[in-house]
């Protein structure tokens, strides 16, 4: 489970509240990791797919993700 927070630097944030107790790790998402060759070309083969129209609606993509998430 993810959970995004947004925080001041000072005050524990309500979304940290809400979690159970626990072990967590939290890392800065703010700068995004550099892209291996392999990964940029998957990206830009995604793209063109889609400028192509072929693309997966939203809906069907949550659906199946919903799907796999009741396993």
């Amino acid at each position: 489970m993810a959970v995004m927070v947004h925080w001041n630097g000072k005050d524990v944030p309500n979304e940290l509240r809400t979690l159970p107790e626990g072990r967590y790790v939290i890392e800065s998402v703010d700068a995004a990791p550099a892209l291996s060759p392999d990964e940029e070309a998957g990206l830009e083969q995604a793209i063109d797919s889609l400028r192509q129209g072929q693309g997966v609606p939203a809906e069907a993509v949550f659906r199946r993700i919903e799907e796999r998430l009741r396993r």
